[in-house]
């Protein structure tokens, strides 16, 4: 696992230091080795944390010819296959490393080699002779690879810290990202909270040459359902799954497992026990004496399969608000999803142990685990009835008292009820984030709405919207799951130099549940339910029958409590207006409902949190500020 960045200089000498600056802000991704290749119009480079190969494959690497170059993060769990093919094709090889495999076949087959890439990676290729920069990203977006083009020149990085480094990159909030981060507690890919600055999308390469670019999607998962019964459907699974855990056990260093007790870490580590001879580390989080720990099953579970098993109480006096302050560094952008504390957590642990680990992230995506998929469902359903009663329901449900539930009935059912006043697409979106548009404005006039429900409008291939399960984990699987999900994961566990590996993301899996109806994946109230059948006699009965909690904190509680002090200072009055973004009394107001339990507001505040502290550390400036919003003429005195 690596951290990449460089930039373009044509027409211009390089600003002096700006890529070793930049690669040191990235030294968390890659502590074992930094290099660098600079040439007339470009620089770039790489810093590397060790998995493969460990005596060989430093970065960048070069053809023998000097006409190619490559810096590579991620891992292509096929390199031997591939390594093959192109020996006999008359490549050879100075090392055993994947960074090698990713440079040859990119010789021998230009774009084209991204189809044979069996991983995740985000890959930048310098072609000498055409002046010629190739950027590609892997199907899922599991790595981060963002770029901006400014003046004729591309710059790219794995994270926005590399972009600061280099004097011509504004640091200004982009009023689109902005307004899709208060919705929806993420930024949708291209999107970005920085203005002039994008993701490339997943299953995408970017071509940057003479001044252009050009972009072409080289994957796209199609849904195509097919009548097939649970028995086949399993069969299929079960020979996937043993495929893919038994390559991204694959490693040269320690290796262990995110195990949680859910369903997805446990199916992981069933089959990693099957496909391994090596006794397995686990590692997890407890809230000892809370309703939603769960260390009851995965203790169960490290006893089973006699793992080395290590765990970390999330309650047993932690230093919270020194942890959040760092994520304010190590987060891009804003880590609005309040699952980012115990990730950091899990990752610190973790790294002092391994140096890879496989999660269960993407099974939910793919097969249909969370609860908004059923709310989807019978929303559809209570749609049909009148307006007006409806709207007295949700009206009725407001008056019940806000609990201290890390997700409550009381807080499920306000949100039910406020989404199926909704469109099903805008619905959707809302049941996962957290402010509506009308709150979105009401946050300030500097702030811009953006129109959430056109998100799923703008995907090619979606299934349309009688099918309903398989619509919205398609729409997730674009947004939620690379914007928020892998984010999330990459950032907290790369700030430890830890690389997560997430085996339910082969592609050829996810192809698979894209073949499957709808009906497989959730059947009435039952998640996940193709995952069940199959490990139904092999999990204990206490896994399969379980509730999902997710890897979460109690945020509602939390910050009227150890983490209220951080929360005040950080969106004191003073604070917010200094910052010149949102509204002090519009922010004053969410902390009274949510301090006098009128409401459960921890997930809107905790973005709010940390939107301003990601924008202290970064010394990022509102486009648009409070005041200029009030008087337009001062917002184009600049022009």
């Amino acid at each position: 696992m690596c951290g990449i960045a460089g930039f373009t200089h044509f027409g211009r000498p390089p600003a002096p230091g700006v890529l070793r600056r930049a690669l040191d802000g990235l030294r968390h991704r890659g502590p074992n080795q930094q290099g660098v290749f600079e040439a007339l119009d470009i620089s770039m480079g790489a810093v590397r944390l060790k998995i493969i190969d460990l005596a060989g494959g430093d970065q960048p690497i070069e053809t023998e010819d000097g006409e190619y170059v490559v810096v590579f993060n991620g891992e292509i769990y096929n390199h031997a296959e591939l390594r093959g093919e192109l020996e006999a094709l008359g490549h050879r090889f100075a090392s055993h490393c994947d960074t090698e495999v990713a440079l040859r076949a990119f010789a021998q087959w230009d774009t084209n080699c991204f189809r044979r890439f069996r991983g995740m990676f985000a890959v930048a290729y310098w072609q000498r002779s055409s002046q010629r920069l190739v950027l590609g990203r892997d199907r899922l977006g599991i790595k981060p690879l963002y770029y901006a083009l400014l003046a004729g020149n591309l710059h790219f990085g794995s994270e926005l810290k590399a972009f600061f480094e280099h004097p011509a990159i504004p640091r200004k909030i982009s009023q689109t990202g902005l307004g899709y981060f208060l919705s929806l507690n993420y930024v949708p890919t291209p999107h970005t909270l920085v203005d002039a600055i994008e993701k490339v999308q997943p299953g995408t390469w970017l071509e940057f040459q003479r001044g252009r670019i050009r972009k072409e999607s080289y994957w796209q998962n199609r849904f195509n359902p097919e009548a097939v019964s649970i028995e086949d459907a399993c069969r299929q699974l079960d020979e996937l799954l043993k495929k893919s855990i038994s390559e991204h056990l694959i490693s040269d260093v320690p290796l262990g497992i995110w195990a949680s007790g859910g369903l997805d870490s446990s199916t992981i580590l069933h089959y990693a026990s099957q496909v391994s001879s090596r006794k397995l580390k686990t590692f997890s989080i407890s809230f000892t004496g809370r309703r939603f720990d769960e260390s009851e099953y995965f203790r169960l579970l490290a006893a089973r399969y006699k793992t080395s098993h290590q765990e970390l109480d999330l309650s047993a006096g932690l230093d919270l608000p020194a942890a959040i302050e760092e994520i304010a560094y190590y987060s891009d952008e804003p880590s609005a999803d309040a699952g980012a504390l115990p990730v950091w957590f899990l990752s610190r642990m973790s790294a002092a142990h391994v140096t890879v680990a496989l999660s269960g992230e993407g099974a939910d995506e793919i097969f249909g685990g969370y609860q908004t998929y059923v709310a989807d469902k019978y929303a559809n359903f209570a749609r049909r009835l009148p307006k007006a009663i409806l709207r007295a329901a949700a009206k009725a449900a407001n008056r019940i008292p806000a609990s201290d539930e890390k997700i409550g009935l009381d807080y499920k059912v306000k949100r039910f009820l406020a989404g199926a006043l909704l469109p099903a697409d805008e619905a959707h979106f809302y049941w996962n984030g957290t402010f509506s548009s009308r709150e979105v404005h009401d946050l300030g006039p500097a702030i811009t709405p953006q129109p959430v429900a056109g998100l799923a409008e703008r995907l090619p291939g979606i299934p349309p919207a009688d099918d309903l399960i398989n619509r919205y984990l398609f729409v997730d699987q674009h947004y939620y799951l690379p914007d928020d999900i892998l984010y999330k994961c990459d950032r907290m566990s790369m700030a430890h130099s830890l690389e997560v590996r997430p085996p339910f993301l082969d592609h050829r899996i996810v192809e698979f549940a894209g073949t499957l109806p709808a009906g497989l994946k959730i059947r009435g109230r039952t998640t996940k339910y193709i995952l069940r059948k199959l490990v139904q006699n092999q999990l204990p009965q206490a896994i399969l029958r379980r509730p999902k909690e997710g890897l979460d904190i109690p945020a509602h509680e939390w910050l009227r409590g150890p983490l209220r002090p951080l929360l005040e200072k950080n969106l004191s009055p003073d604070s917010v207006r200094r910052a010149g973004l949102l509204s002090p009394a519009a922010i004053g107001n969410l902390l009274q409902r949510h301090f006098s339990r009128k409401e459960n507001l921890g997930y809107h505040l905790w973005g709010l949190l940390t939107l301003h502290l990601w924008m202290q550390r970064w010394k990022i400036e509102p486009a648009v500020t409070l005041e200029s919003a009030h008087h337009p003429a001062l917002a184009n005195a600049g022009d």
